[in-house]
């Protein structure tokens, strides 16, 4: 069993933001596969959908807890399916990747992003799977936790609505050849290599 997990903020206020991208990636993720989020088993702190794709039985989780806090949530819903750490993908914002960059891996620290801290620190242990999604660097003078916290600019959302496809894409390549997804994941090359609008 995968468990797919998108880290955001829940409150609507954040909707759209960069630090929810991995929410547009699961939303994607069920409507391309006709689920639909809902309420989570009693002590399952997420919404959540069943998909299955290419045989293999997965499950669609959105945290209902704020990012920063997040990982007593996705652990009560990988505790609860009997799922091991690395069945686990946990897709997250990235504002060291260059925006419109994938990157697929297992294993590594948490890069100062405090969900996937959140995430390590309710598991135990640093082994499972992380999509990283490039959304680009602050603009000069601008503090970090607020630009993650900022919509995407008009000009950007071409590039990010491409981008959660791609995302989507290397998640369903996942479920069935992680390998194969890394390298999906690394071959995506952005629009505009290089260059993050207002940056």
């Amino acid at each position: 069993m995968r468990v797919i997990v998108g880290l955001h903020n829940p409150e609507r206020a954040y909707s759209g933001t960069r630090h929810n991208i991995g929410a547009e990636v699961i939303a994607l993720l069920a409507t391309t596969n006709g689920a639909r989020l809902r309420r989570g088993p009693r002590g399952v702190r997420c919404r959540m959908a069943r998909v299955v794709v290419d045989g293999v039985p997965g499950l669609l989780a959105l945290p209902q807890a704020s990012m920063n806090v997040c990982g007593p949530s996705v652990r009560s819903a990988v505790a609860y399916y009997k799922a091991e750490p690395s069945d686990l993908l946990v897709l997250h914002d990235d504002i060291d990747l260059p925006f419109g960059r994938l990157r697929l891996q297992k294993g590594r620290g948490h890069g100062g992003h405090n969900g996937v801290r959140s995430v390590m620190q309710a598991l135990g242990t640093p082994g499972f799977w992380r999509l990283k999604v490039g959304v680009g660097r602050p603009p000069e003078g601008m503090n970090p936790a607020n630009f993650v916290l900022s919509r995407f600019f008009k000009e950007e959302r071409s590039e990010v609505s491409s981008m959660v496809e791609d995302a989507a894409r290397v998640v369903e390549v996942f479920m069935t050849d992680p390998e194969r997804a890394v390298a999906l994941a690394g071959g995506r090359r952005p629009a505009n290599p290089g260059r993050t609008p207002g940056g």
